[in-house]
């Protein structure tokens, strides 16, 4: 056989063997019926059943996980200590939850205390700080559920924190977390504040605070510990005994300069935060998937949107073939995405895992979200847990929460 002859022969060999190895991609029309969230968190939620809409759901697009090799076991992924997924009912307020989380970890990993923090205590108090700059710039400001993942350090920084146990945000009774009605009224009566032009801040602020005292309670001034009472600041220093101002937010995005510090524009970034160090997406991901094998985990955001996105079908997350081929993913197709409105931040996340398979890495993450809760915990052996295929990170997750010395090695090359 001529070496023409050989290496064409080569080619096609290898082609039939490609053909057969791998397993078409196809997408699928689906229509979901109230599940999880529908029929466990609102469950017993007043006047629920005449908000359910009358015309039957449209059928949505997704990826087909039929034939699709997903590490769908969380015994193959190496993992770092993490509590249990926690429902953030029916709430924005995943950002919290997220960040929360990772940072429950960061408190096992630093002092090996085992203390679940309350999410609620931050989100009370990041409405507090919404009714102040609301007022400061006269209602120029985003109002939302939503925020970022930093608001979380923000709000540590300024208030401490206090221990689930001590501040829940629930009600004697209530299970799950439900905001629509108190968000529908902090609106309301912000919306009627910049109509009369009645700009005076310590009664905004106060009359914000009466309406979430009213929905979810007023956060304890103390909290006692082995006989000792401590505020919220003296909690975090004396006993939680981790610093916020140590972790940071890592970006990837074209649209602002790398290697600067920037603002991630975003509605949620409502206060215009300008610390996102923005780094190339090669660096994005080498020093996430560094940070994890180092022991660190991570609050990761981005968005779940997408047809790759197979929360009910397999609790996995992929980018199809017939959307964007592997290869070409780079940070031309991440901004492309952005820029179109098509990637936006509307989920977060913890990485608490990873598992590498031909030349792979898959991220294991912990939910918040109902989407991860399909069936039930008795129906489903990966409630509140995600699967991500790097592919889908690379494209679609646009910002994480870590430890600064986990990029340690990227700060110097950040200008001042």
């Amino acid at each position: 056989m001529n070496k023409a002859l050989f290496i064409s022969s080569m080619v096609i060999s290898s082609l039939v063997i490609s053909s057969v190895a791998q397993t078409p991609q196809k997408g699928i029309f689906r229509i979901y019926e109230p599940g999880y969230f529908q029929n466990t968190i609102l469950k017993g939620v007043e006047n629920y059943e005449s908000k359910k809409e009358a015309t039957k759901p449209k059928p949505t697009f997704r990826l087909d996980p039929a034939g699709l090799h997903i590490p769908a076991d969380k015994s193959l992924y190496t993992t770092a200590w993490h509590i249990e997924p926690v429902s953030q009912g029916n709430t924005n307020t995943c950002w919290s939850f997220s960040a929360i989380s990772m940072l429950e970890s960061e408190i096992y990993r630093l002092t090996r205390q085992e203390i679940k923090l309350s999410e609620m205590f931050i989100a009370y108090h990041e409405y507090l700080e919404r009714a102040r700059l609301f007022v400061e710039t006269r209602g120029e400001i985003y109002i939302g559920e939503g925020s970022e993942m930093n608001a979380v350090i923000k709000i540590m920084n300024k208030e401490g924190i206090l221990p689930w146990s001590a501040y829940s945000g629930l009600k004697p009774g209530q299970e799950f977390h439900s905001h629509d009605k108190m968000f529908e009224e902090i609106m309301a009566y912000l919306n009627g504040v910049k109509a009369a032009n009645a700009w005076d801040k310590e009664t905004v602020v106060s009359t914000v605070k009466s309406i979430l005292d009213h929905y979810i309670g007023t956060p304890p001034e103390t909290v006692t510990i082995n006989g000792k009472a401590y505020s919220p600041r003296q909690y975090l220093k004396e006993v939680v005994r981790i610093n916020p101002s140590e972790y940071v937010d890592v970006l990837s995005i074209m649209q602002q300069p790398y290697w600067k510090q920037v603002v991630f524009e975003v509605p949620d970034n409502w206060w215009h935060d300008k610390s996102y160090y923005n780094v190339p997406l090669d660096d994005f991901m080498k020093v996430l998937k560094k940070a994890l094998k180092q022991g660190y985990t991570v609050s990761l955001a981005g968005d779940v949107s997408e047809a790759g996105f197979m929360a009910r079908e397999a609790n996995a997350a992929m980018v199809p073939e017939f959307d964007i081929p592997s290869a070409a993913i780079d940070e031309n197709a991440r901004q492309f995405r952005f820029s179109n409105g098509t990637t936006t931040d509307d989920h977060g996340m913890h990485v608490t895992g990873f598992y590498e398979k031909d030349g792979v890495t898959w991220f294991l993450l912990k939910d918040s979200g109902a989407g991860s809760r399909t069936g039930g915990p008795e129906n489903n052996r990966n409630f509140g847990y995600y699967f991500f295929h790097e592919d889908y990170v690379k494209l679609k997750m646009m910002t994480f929460l870590v430890h600064r010395d986990a990029i340690k090695d990227l700060l110097p090359k950040f200008s001042r």
